[in-house]
Protein backbone atom coordinates (compact mmCIF):
# COMPACT_ATOMS: atom_id res chain seq x y z
CA UNK A 1 0.00 0.00 0.00
CA UNK A 2 1.15 3.44 -0.92
CA UNK A 3 1.67 5.89 1.76
CA UNK A 4 -1.74 7.97 1.94
CA UNK A 5 0.19 11.52 2.05
CA UNK A 6 -0.95 12.34 6.03
CA UNK A 7 -0.86 11.15 9.30
CA UNK A 8 -2.26 8.08 10.17
CA UNK A 9 -3.33 8.08 13.96
CA UNK A 10 -5.88 7.11 16.71
CA UNK A 11 -9.49 8.19 15.13
CA UNK A 12 -8.34 7.55 11.85
CA UNK A 13 -11.40 6.76 9.85
CA UNK A 14 -9.99 4.62 6.59
CA UNK A 15 -10.46 1.42 7.76
CA UNK A 16 -8.50 -0.13 4.50
CA UNK A 17 -5.55 1.81 5.40
CA UNK A 18 -5.71 1.02 9.49
CA UNK A 19 -6.24 -2.51 8.48
CA UNK A 20 -3.37 -2.55 6.58
CA UNK A 21 -1.43 -0.88 9.32
CA UNK A 22 -2.92 -3.57 12.23
CA UNK A 23 -1.95 -6.79 9.62
CA UNK A 24 1.91 -5.11 9.28
CA UNK A 25 2.20 -5.02 12.91
CA UNK A 26 0.99 -8.10 13.85
CA UNK A 27 3.38 -9.60 11.21
CA UNK A 28 6.15 -7.75 12.89
CA UNK A 29 5.57 -9.32 16.30
CA UNK A 30 3.78 -6.06 17.68
CA UNK A 31 0.07 -6.85 18.28
CA UNK A 32 -1.60 -8.97 18.41
CA UNK A 33 -4.58 -7.32 17.03
CA UNK A 34 -7.71 -7.84 15.67
CA UNK A 35 -7.19 -5.96 12.34
CA UNK A 36 -10.96 -4.75 12.14
CA UNK A 37 -9.86 -1.35 11.08
CA UNK A 38 -10.52 0.77 14.00
CA UNK A 39 -7.12 3.09 15.03
CA UNK A 40 -7.96 3.09 18.71
CA UNK A 41 -5.44 2.59 22.44
CA UNK A 42 -4.90 -0.67 21.12
CA UNK A 43 -3.43 0.11 17.85
CA UNK A 44 -1.38 3.12 19.00
CA UNK A 45 -0.01 1.18 21.97
CA UNK A 46 1.24 -0.72 19.03
CA UNK A 47 2.88 1.19 16.90
CA UNK A 48 4.52 2.79 19.89
CA UNK A 49 6.06 -0.49 20.73
CA UNK A 50 6.72 -0.48 16.66
CA UNK A 51 8.31 2.60 16.80
CA UNK A 52 10.56 2.25 20.50
CA UNK A 53 12.25 -1.12 18.36
CA UNK A 54 13.34 0.50 14.85
CA UNK A 55 15.15 3.40 13.25
CA UNK A 56 14.88 5.36 10.22
CA UNK A 57 16.21 4.55 7.07
CA UNK A 58 19.62 6.62 8.16
CA UNK A 59 19.69 4.68 11.53
CA UNK A 60 18.10 6.75 13.83
CA UNK A 61 15.68 6.34 16.24
CA UNK A 62 12.01 6.56 15.11
CA UNK A 63 10.20 9.13 17.34
CA UNK A 64 8.24 7.20 19.94
CA UNK A 65 4.31 8.98 19.07
CA UNK A 66 1.66 6.27 18.10
CA UNK A 67 1.41 8.37 15.10
CA UNK A 68 2.36 7.16 11.67
CA UNK A 69 3.97 9.60 9.56
CA UNK A 70 6.34 9.08 6.14
CA UNK A 71 9.20 8.23 8.23
CA UNK A 72 7.62 5.16 10.37
CA UNK A 73 5.83 4.16 7.21
CA UNK A 74 8.60 4.05 5.38
CA UNK A 75 10.24 1.57 8.36
CA UNK A 76 7.28 -0.10 8.65
CA UNK A 77 6.13 -1.52 5.32
CA UNK A 78 9.79 -1.53 4.00
CA UNK A 79 9.36 0.66 1.05
CA UNK A 80 11.08 3.82 0.04
CA UNK A 81 8.41 6.64 -0.17
CA UNK A 82 9.47 9.31 -2.63
CA UNK A 83 8.03 12.28 -3.24
CA UNK A 84 10.25 14.53 -5.72
CA UNK A 85 8.38 16.91 -7.92
CA UNK A 86 8.75 16.47 -11.39
CA UNK A 87 10.31 19.42 -11.70
CA UNK A 88 10.83 23.16 -9.83
CA UNK A 89 7.64 25.29 -9.83
CA UNK A 90 9.13 28.11 -11.36
CA UNK A 91 12.13 30.16 -13.11
CA UNK A 92 12.68 32.06 -10.01
CA UNK A 93 13.11 29.48 -7.63
CA UNK A 94 15.44 27.34 -10.21
CA UNK A 95 17.57 30.05 -10.06
CA UNK A 96 17.86 30.30 -6.89
CA UNK A 97 18.92 26.76 -6.51
CA UNK A 98 21.41 26.82 -9.28
CA UNK A 99 22.80 29.46 -6.68
CA UNK A 100 22.73 28.04 -4.03
CA UNK A 101 24.05 24.60 -5.35
CA UNK A 102 27.09 26.84 -6.18
CA UNK A 103 27.54 27.93 -2.53
CA UNK A 104 27.86 24.59 -1.06
CA UNK A 105 31.72 24.11 0.21
CA UNK A 106 31.86 27.96 1.40
CA UNK A 107 33.24 28.00 4.57
CA UNK A 108 33.99 30.57 7.47
CA UNK A 109 37.10 31.98 7.91
CA UNK A 110 38.07 31.15 10.10
CA UNK A 111 36.12 28.41 11.39
CA UNK A 112 33.44 29.43 13.80
CA UNK A 113 33.67 33.16 13.34
CA UNK A 114 30.63 33.85 11.43
CA UNK A 115 33.07 35.86 8.87
CA UNK A 116 34.75 34.96 5.91
CA UNK A 117 35.46 36.46 2.18
CA UNK A 118 32.12 35.37 1.35
CA UNK A 119 30.05 34.50 4.31
CA UNK A 120 30.66 38.84 4.61
CA UNK A 121 29.29 39.04 1.41
CA UNK A 122 26.24 37.21 2.53
CA UNK A 123 25.71 39.15 5.43
CA UNK A 124 26.17 42.90 3.21
CA UNK A 125 23.62 41.48 1.05
CA UNK A 126 21.82 42.40 4.24
CA UNK A 127 23.70 45.14 5.41
CA UNK A 128 24.47 43.30 8.30
CA UNK A 129 28.24 43.40 9.49
CA UNK A 130 30.87 40.22 10.07
CA UNK A 131 30.43 37.71 12.79
CA UNK A 132 26.89 37.47 12.88
CA UNK A 133 24.45 34.52 12.47
CA UNK A 134 24.29 33.96 8.47
CA UNK A 135 21.78 31.68 7.54
CA UNK A 136 19.00 33.84 6.65
CA UNK A 137 21.39 36.01 4.52
CA UNK A 138 22.59 33.32 2.86
CA UNK A 139 19.34 32.68 1.38
CA UNK A 140 18.46 36.27 1.12
CA UNK A 141 21.82 36.39 -0.85
CA UNK A 142 20.81 33.37 -3.14
CA UNK A 143 17.93 34.95 -4.20
CA UNK A 144 19.21 38.61 -4.89
CA UNK A 145 21.68 36.91 -7.51
CA UNK A 146 18.55 35.04 -8.93
CA UNK A 147 16.75 37.86 -9.31
CA UNK A 148 19.94 39.43 -11.03
CA UNK A 149 20.30 37.02 -13.21
CA UNK A 150 16.80 37.29 -14.63
CA UNK A 151 16.70 41.17 -14.81
CA UNK A 152 13.91 41.14 -11.98
CA UNK A 153 13.32 42.15 -8.41
CA UNK A 154 14.37 39.80 -5.69
CA UNK A 155 10.98 38.87 -3.88
CA UNK A 156 12.64 39.00 -0.55
CA UNK A 157 12.33 40.72 2.73
CA UNK A 158 15.86 41.92 2.87
CA UNK A 159 16.46 41.11 6.73
CA UNK A 160 19.45 38.62 8.51
CA UNK A 161 16.91 37.30 10.75
CA UNK A 162 14.74 34.43 10.03
CA UNK A 163 11.69 34.94 12.28
CA UNK A 164 11.31 38.67 10.97
CA UNK A 165 11.21 36.73 7.60
CA UNK A 166 8.72 34.91 8.30
CA UNK A 167 6.45 37.46 9.66
CA UNK A 168 7.25 40.29 6.85
CA UNK A 169 7.06 38.38 3.95
CA UNK A 170 4.99 38.78 1.02
CA UNK A 171 5.24 35.26 -0.12
CA UNK A 172 2.79 32.49 0.23
CA UNK A 173 2.98 30.59 3.25
CA UNK A 174 2.72 26.65 4.00
CA UNK A 175 2.45 25.84 7.69
CA UNK A 176 4.52 22.97 9.74
CA UNK A 177 1.57 21.53 10.28
CA UNK A 178 0.15 21.02 6.69
CA UNK A 179 3.53 20.18 5.39
CA UNK A 180 4.06 17.12 8.04
CA UNK A 181 0.74 15.82 7.21
CA UNK A 182 1.72 15.94 3.15
CA UNK A 183 4.74 16.64 2.45
CA UNK A 184 4.70 16.55 -1.53
CA UNK A 185 3.32 20.41 -0.33
CA UNK A 186 6.85 21.35 -0.07
CA UNK A 187 8.83 21.86 -3.12
CA UNK A 188 12.04 22.58 -4.52
CA UNK A 189 12.75 26.27 -4.12
CA UNK A 190 10.79 26.88 -1.06
CA UNK A 191 12.56 28.26 1.99
CA UNK A 192 12.22 26.70 5.46
CA UNK A 193 11.81 28.15 8.63
CA UNK A 194 12.82 26.67 11.98
CA UNK A 195 11.71 28.50 15.19
CA UNK A 196 13.79 28.35 17.95
CA UNK A 197 12.19 30.57 20.13
CA UNK A 198 13.02 33.89 21.27
CA UNK A 199 12.83 35.74 18.53
CA UNK A 200 15.81 32.89 16.89
CA UNK A 201 15.55 30.72 14.00
CA UNK A 202 17.22 28.83 11.45
CA UNK A 203 16.56 29.00 7.71
CA UNK A 204 17.58 27.26 4.44
CA UNK A 205 16.18 26.37 0.96
CA UNK A 206 14.51 23.13 0.31
CA UNK A 207 16.63 20.70 -2.42
CA UNK A 208 14.15 18.22 -2.52
CA UNK A 209 11.64 15.83 -0.58
CA UNK A 210 12.36 12.52 0.04
CA UNK A 211 9.76 10.83 2.24
CA UNK A 212 9.62 12.07 5.58
CA UNK A 213 12.64 13.62 4.95
CA UNK A 214 13.54 16.83 3.43
CA UNK A 215 16.84 17.66 1.46
CA UNK A 216 17.93 21.21 1.95
CA UNK A 217 20.70 23.68 1.29
CA UNK A 218 21.98 25.46 4.20
CA UNK A 219 24.09 27.98 5.16
CA UNK A 220 25.24 29.00 8.80
CA UNK A 221 24.67 25.24 8.88
CA UNK A 222 26.82 22.03 9.86
CA UNK A 223 27.06 18.50 7.92
CA UNK A 224 24.44 17.28 10.84
CA UNK A 225 22.00 20.07 9.90
CA UNK A 226 22.70 22.16 13.37
CA UNK A 227 22.17 25.61 13.59
CA UNK A 228 25.27 28.44 14.28
CA UNK A 229 27.28 26.36 11.36
CA UNK A 230 30.91 26.60 10.03
CA UNK A 231 29.38 26.90 6.28
CA UNK A 232 27.05 26.31 3.48
CA UNK A 233 25.70 22.28 3.28
CA UNK A 234 23.54 20.27 1.28
CA UNK A 235 22.10 18.34 4.05
CA UNK A 236 19.85 14.90 3.53
CA UNK A 237 19.09 14.05 6.91
CA UNK A 238 16.68 16.71 7.81
CA UNK A 239 13.39 15.63 9.37
CA UNK A 240 10.48 17.14 8.18
CA UNK A 241 8.69 17.31 11.67
CA UNK A 242 11.39 18.97 12.38
CA UNK A 243 10.58 22.42 10.71
CA UNK A 244 8.60 23.93 13.05
CA UNK A 245 7.41 27.21 11.75
CA UNK A 246 6.76 26.17 7.50
CA UNK A 247 8.19 27.13 4.13
CA UNK A 248 7.60 30.17 2.40
CA UNK A 249 6.59 30.07 -1.34
CA UNK A 250 8.29 32.33 -3.68
CA UNK A 251 7.42 33.03 -7.81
Amino acid sequence: MDYPKRIIKEGEKDTKIVKAVQKRLNELGCGPLQGLGVFGKKTKAAVKLFQSMHNDKNGLPLVIDGKIGAITWEAMFGSPIIEIPEEVPNAMLQEVLKVAFSQIGVMEVPEGSNSGPQVNKYLASVNVPPHNYWCASFVYWCFNEAAKNLGRDNPLVKTGGCIRHWNKTNGTKLLAKDAINNPSLIKPGYVFIIDHGAGKGHTGIVEKVDGGFVHTIEGNSNPNGSSNGIGVFNITKRKINSINKGYIVYS
